[in-house]
């Protein structure tokens, strides 16, 4: 009896071992999972846009859009100090429309790969530009000031009005808490830069202007421009 209960003592033991050999540790599998979401994440396309203009404010605009939709934002002014410096960052998603819009004119510039510069004659600068694209297969950068190419001409109207719309959206919250009087000339000048083809996106900033415009304590003339804004936020 004595053999036969050490003999399975040390079968017990056995088929705990490989049972524990088997079973990954919690720490293995999320370091697993970590590297599965890390490649996922290589693995969608994406266009990264860099700009600086040191006469222009923000100074410094970095954007980066996923194939997916998911956008990331940072602005800054390097050349200042302080709180001038405004670090700023946040993250967005784009219309369908508009990422589709974006990924084919990549496509149609060759995702990039090549001088798009204008080199004719000396123009006025709006800051120098680097679009950056990459997926598993590609990884290319162009820099320029101007380009006539066509695609590389929408791809930066497209990406600086995302940037000048979040901006002006940054300012109008500003506003809606510390001086609603002045809304109404923000909202105005926000609304020239739409008719201009100068703001994109207008979707990202919904909340905010849906707050001002729900806002019985704002100006009526403000409310109603932002309304309008909302309305072509609705149309992109």
């Amino acid at each position: 009896m004595k053999r036969s209960g050490v003999i399975f003592l040390w079968l017990l033991l056995a088929v705990t071992f490989l049972q524990a050999a088997r079973t990954p540790s919690a720490h293995s599998s999320e370091r697993n999972s970590a590297a599965i979401g890390g490649q996922n994440a290589a693995a969608v396309p994406s266009i990264t846009f860099d700009r600086l203009w040191s006469s222009f404010t923000p100074q410094s605009v970095t954007m980066t859009v996923s194939a997916n939709g998911a956008g990331k934002y940072r602005s800054r002014n390097p050349e200042k100090t302080g709180d001038e410096v405004d670090d700023f960052q946040t993250e967005f998603t784009m219309s369908r429309a508009a990422r589709d819009k974006l990924f084919r004119y990549a496509k149609e510039a060759s995702y990039f790969d090549g001088d798009f510069t204008f080199k004719k004659h000396v123009v006025a600068s709006t800051g120098k530009k680097t679009l950056s694209y990459s997926d598993p297969a590609r990884h290319f950068s162009t820099t320029y000031d101007y380009s006539e190419n066509k695609a590389i001409q929408e791809i930066t109207n497209i990406l600086a009005g995302i940037s000048a719309t979040i901006e002006h959206g940054r300012k109008l919250q500003f506003l809606h808490r510390f001086d609603k009087l002045g809304l109404e000339d923000e909202l105005k000048g926000m609304e020239a830069a739409a008719e201009n083809n100068n703001l994109a996106e207008l979707q990202i900033i919904r909340p905010t202007l849906e707050s001002i415009a729900g806002d019985t304590t704002v100006l009526n003339i403000a409310r109603q421009r932002a309304k309008r804004l909302l309305t072509n936020a609705k149309s992109e």
